[in-house]
């Protein structure tokens, strides 16, 4: 079954390795790109996709502003925060926003983890 997955972050160097492994580990799936948040919900808004990578620190809003706009309009999306940002309070508040948080660098174990979690919740 193909799967869509957004891959929103404001380094297009990020964007790619992480395209680059979902590309390697789910070649089936629809692979999209936003550059910031307020692309992504838009993009959400227009055709909803089924997984989402966020990026938490990123000019405009940032990855947890675009997680709660996109929750007041779809609630079904998996989402992941994939970021360096890894102080307690963003783990925190990705857990309060009952998404997986994933530690940067887009490494292959990384992107496991999140495919592993998007599909575990499926």
């Amino acid at each position: 079954m193909s799967r869509t997955l957004l891959i929103v972050d404001d380094s297009k160097v990020s964007r790619m390795m992480i395209r680059s492994k979902i590309a390697q580990l789910q070649p089936d799936w629809v692979i999209q790109e936003a550059a910031n948040g307020e692309v992504a919900v838009a993009m959400v808004r227009a055709s909803p996709p089924d997984f989402i990578t966020m990026d938490v620190n990123m000019p405009g809003i940032n990855g947890f502003e675009a997680v709660e706009q996109i929750r007041a309009f779809n609630t079904t999306a998996r989402i992941a925060m994939l970021t360096a940002n890894i102080q307690e309070a963003s783990r925190e508040r990705a857990a309060e926003l009952k998404v997986t948080f994933v530690k940067k660098p887009a490494t292959e174990p990384a992107i496991r983890e999140a495919i592993y979690h998007f599909l575990a919740a499926s």
